[in-house]
């Protein structure tokens, strides 16, 4: 058991450290997405080069990558818990990725990604007021901090502990890596959705 763990955890940390933002940027001959806006690799920054196509790319990319972590390590690596442990480790692979020297994204799509592989029902609603959020104040950051901050007490509710408390501490790890956007939305100065730069 302990081995099949091990083995999921490596699982997910490679297939969240698959920088999908950096990679079809570079393959669309765009700007380094590194150098523009917040620096961060994800869709929402992508989306600040004006081509939707990308940032729609790059969000079903890093989702996906979650996704397929805890299928794979649920089905083949011992079930249930070596499928947690792999969402935890593909959501550090995407917040730390060693081919970038441990600089990765902010973690939305992946975990939202990872709550798909483990418990789709959570993942609906997270989706759910994400768009109420967002299209309410038109701040991407504030709608992830909003939504995943409410995903554990959901899972709560439908009696899933030990995901409540892994979405837990993989909120935490979130909000940590939004710290300057939540800077910046208590000064006002936050980009809002769709901005440019």
């Amino acid at each position: 058991m302990t081995l099949s763990i091990v083995a999921a955890l490596i699982l997910g940390y490679l297939l969240g450290s698959i920088p999908f933002g950096l990679v079809l940027t570079r393959l669309a001959g765009t700007t380094d997405i590194r150098s523009i806006g917040s620096g961060s690799i994800g869709a929402t920054n992508v989306l600040r080069t004006g081509n939707k196509a990308l940032a729609a790319g790059t969000l079903l990319g890093d989702a996906l990558k979650g996704t397929v972590a805890v299928v794979i390590a649920g089905l083949y690596l011992g079930g249930p818990n070596a499928a947690m442990a792999a969402g935890f480790g593909a959501f550090i692979g995407h917040l730390y990725p060693v081919w970038l020297k441990f600089n990765g994204g902010k973690g939305v799509a992946t975990y939202i990604g990872i709550l798909l592989g483990l418990f789709w029902p959570a993942a609906v609603a997270l989706c759910a007021i994400w768009l109420a959020v967002a299209l309410i104040f038109r701040y991407s950051s504030l709608a992830a901090l909003v939504s995943t901050a409410l995903t554990p007490a959901f899972l709560l509710w439908q009696h899933h502990t030990a995901l409540a408390i892994l979405f837990g501490v993989l909120t935490l790890l979130l909000w940590f890596a939004h710290r300057a956007n939540i800077s910046r939305l208590m000064n006002g100065t936050e980009s809002k959705i769709g901005a440019k730069g």
